[in-house]
């Protein structure tokens, strides 16, 4: 798909991990980059807001930057992404330090092809899906893609990270 290549598209093709690319047209007004994109892949791809997963960067209490992985209707739990990820508490992180650190604008950050892979953590709902669809790391653009092949390639753990 001609103008689709970012980081994690690159990644992707690298390591031979069966995917498809989806954009769509992104609404600069769009309030919520989540919504805009269930929305969009909902009513084209046929999938349900559950499948469509957003990224988080968050701070943990050591100091360092990490990446929280889950549906787009639910809420991210700090307290659980955080004892995923072995620190006591955790907070968002700013815009700012999560676009430097990522490599990737806000709205677009994919948990994959990251300037400098941070800890991730993705809700385990994923693995009940044979696909799930993530950013591909710009605003628009989404990867369709195995739950496994989302966790082996981030490198991260599964738990129970959303709240409620």
């Amino acid at each position: 798909m001609a103008g689709t290549a970012t980081p994690a598209t690159k990644l992707l093709v690298k390591h031979r991990i069966d995917h498809t690319v989806h954009s769509y047209a992104h609404d600069a007004r769009a309030e919520s980059y989540g919504s805009e994109a269930v929305d969009a892949l909902g009513e084209t791809v046929g999938v349900t807001a559950h499948q469509v997963f957003k990224t988080l960067v968050i701070k943990l209490d050591t100091g360092k930057l990490a990446v929280a992985v889950l549906p787009v209707p639910e809420k991210l739990s700090l307290k659980a992404a955080a004892a995923a990820l072995g620190a006591g508490k955790a907070v968002m992180a700013e815009r700012t330090d999560a676009e430097r650190s990522t490599g990737y604008v806000f709205g677009g950050i994919s948990p994959l092809g990251q300037r400098k892979a941070l800890p991730t953590v993705v809700d385990a709902s994923a693995l009940d899906w044979d696909r799930v669809l993530c950013s591909a790391g710009r605003r628009g653009l989404e990867i369709e893609l195995a739950p496994a092949d989302l966790v082996r390639l981030s490198g991260a753990v599964t738990a129970a990270v959303t709240a409620g």
